[in-house]
């Protein structure tokens, strides 16, 4: 399996949307997490999978996204390593992306 560098920033989101999940459900905060736990290798053993983020910023040059298994609406943004990945950020594809990702390029 290749390796998965998980930025804190992503890994804060990413337990915002479990603990948000979890209040009402529990049992689904947990096989969410899971969920996104399996995704991450698969990235990490394929890292071509997602599809290739294309902002504005230079900054994010080479970044792609894809879907959390099962959960299709949670977008795991990464970056292809030689060793695997690194994951910048977990978020709700309803977003707007495009303003988060670009603020952090200013």
């Amino acid at each position: 399996m290749g390796r998965i560098v998980e930025r804190p920033k992503a890994r804060q989101e990413l337990e915002n949307i479990a603990v948000s999940i979890g209040r009402d459900r529990p049992t689904a905060a947990k096989k969410f997490l899971a969920a996104a736990q399996k995704t991450y290798a698969s990235l990490a053993d394929m890292p071509e999978l997602g599809a290739v983020w294309e902002p504005e910023s230079p900054r994010f040059q080479g970044l792609r996204y894809f879907p959390i298994v099962r959960y299709p609406t949670y977008v795991i943004f990464y970056r292809p390593r030689a060793d695997g990945i690194e994951i910048f950020h977990v978020l709700h594809g309803f977003r707007d992306l495009e303003d988060i990702l670009g603020a952090e390029g200013k």
